[in-house]
């Protein structure tokens, strides 16, 4: 896939259409800056975005796949096959969204335990009760950091990586 290509192809559509990119941000609910980066080809819309763009300029999904105008039709099948793939995206997009919910209420949780250990603190704390009062801290504190790494760029590259490494990525097999 030439990203460089689509991202040619999405902004000859838009001005086709005579709209700004700004105007097709809101279209999409997205950022005006996305948009840009989808057409200078640095960034790829997801999948279900891409179906969603597809729709919007009414093309089919493959010429935006190949960046250019098709005269073939895409048949239902591939359509459908297409469709099943996006459902896959989202259904992983949800189940991160709730691994990241957990990890936000074990914050939660730590930081509610902290206190109450930090108000019940005796006036001679034993060695093993400030060992405790230290890993709460430590969670309170660790887990803000976990959810911005997980959540950003580098997260994105240290999954991608595991995913290689483990071989659960087509890119790992060629």
């Amino acid at each position: 896939m030439d990203q460089q290509k689509i991202g040619n192809f999405l902004k000859t559509l838009r001005k086709e259409k005579g709209i700004t990119q700004e105007q097709f941000a809101e279209t999409l609910n997205v950022a005006r800056r996305t948009v840009s980066r989808w057409e200078t080809g640095s960034n790829m819309p997801d999948l279900a975005v891409l179906i969603e763009i597809a729709d919007y300029y009414d093309v089919e999904l493959r010429e935006l796949l190949d960046g250019e105008r098709r005269s073939e039709l895409m048949n239902q099948e591939t359509k459908e096959t297409v469709m099943k793939v996006a459902d896959l995206n989202n259904e992983q997009n949800e189940r991160f969204n709730r691994y990241m919910h957990g990890v936000f209420l074990f914050g939660c949780a730590a930081a509610a335990v902290l206190l109450t250990v930090i108000f019940l603190e005796p006036e001679n704390p034993s060695p093993a009760y400030e060992f405790l009062e230290g890993i709460f801290l430590g969670i309170c504190v660790g887990m803000p950091f976990i959810g911005l790494l997980v959540t950003s760029r580098h997260g994105q590259k240290l999954r991608d990586a595991k995913r290689r490494l483990f071989g659960l990525d087509k890119k790992s097999a060629e």
